[in-house]
C-alpha cells in the first residue's frame, strides 16, 4: 500500500480548503449562501483565475469541472478554452499603469472582445474582470465590470449574490493557488536543509 504522505500544511487546513471549495462551488445544505451563478459560471471564472495564477494543478482540474458543466447543462459549442485564455491576456494588463489614452483604448478593445464571449454566456466577460480586479484589488477594474455586472441585473439581492458568488470564488482560488503553486518550491527548499519529513 503506498503511504499517503502529510500535506505540507497539515491534514486539518486541507480539510478546511476542501470544505472551502464545496462552500464555494458545491453548497453545504444549512450553511451556504444560495447561489445566484451556476456552477458552470463560477467553474468559468476559476479556470481565468488559474490562468492568470499560472496554476497547472488548478487549470487541470478546473479545464475538467468546466466540461462536465458544459455537459450537464448541454451547452453550445464553443472555443471557450481560447476565449478565456483570450480574456486572462487582456486581464493582465493593470489599467492603472496606462495613460488615459490607453486606459480608453483598452476599455473600447476589452468591450469588443467581451461582447464576442457575451454572445456565448451573456455578462460572464464582466464576471472575469470583476473576479481579476478583485485577486489583485484593481478598483478601474472592479469599477468597470461592476458597472457592466449591475446594467444587467435589475433585482438588488441577485446582484449582491453574484458578486458575493464571484468573491467567494476569488477567495478560493487565491488560497488553493497559492498553495498548489509554491508546495512543491517549499518541499524543496526544506529538502535543501535536510528536511525531509513535512
Amino acid at each position: 500500500m503506498k503511504k499517503t504522505s502529510k500535506p505540507l500544511l497539515g491534514w486539518a487546513f486541507n480539510d478546511i480548503l476542501n470544505e472551502l471549495h464545496q462552500h464555494v462551488f458545491e453548497g453545504v445544505p444549512g450553511e451556504s449562501e444560495p447561489f445566484e451563478l451556476t456552477l458552470l459560471e463560477r467553474e468559468y471564472i476559476a479556470y481565468v483565475l488559474a490562468c492568470y495564477y499560472q496554476c497547472e494543478h488548478c487549470l487541470v482540474f478546473h479545464e475538467r469541472a468546466v466540461r462536465v458543466a458544459r455537459r450537464k447543462e448541454k451547452s453550445a459549442e464553443w472555443n471557450w478554452q481560447d476565449d478565456l485564455i483570450s480574456a486572462t491576456l487582456f486581464l493582465h494588463l493593470d489599467g492603472g499603469k496606462l495613460s488615459a489614452i490607453e486606459w480608453q483604448r483598452w476599455l473600447k478593445t476589452w468591450q469588443d472582445f467581451a461582447n464576442r464571449i457575451d454572445l456565448h454566456h451573456p455578462c460572464l466577460a464582466s464576471y472575469l474582470a470583476y473576479a481579476v480586479g478583485i485577486a489583485r484589488h484593481d478598483q478601474n477594474l472592479m469599477e468597470h465590470a461592476f458597472t457592466s455586472i449591475s446594467a444587467s441585473i435589475e433585482d438588488n439581492d441577485r446582484l449582491k449574490g453574484v458578486i458575493r458568488d464571484i468573491d467567494g470564488v476569488v477567495v478560493f482560488m487565491k488560497a488553493a493557488t497559492s498553495k498548489n503553486r509554491s508546495d512543491s518550491t517549499i518541499i524543496n527548499n526544506l529538502k535543501s536543509r535536510g528536511i525531509e519529513d513535512i
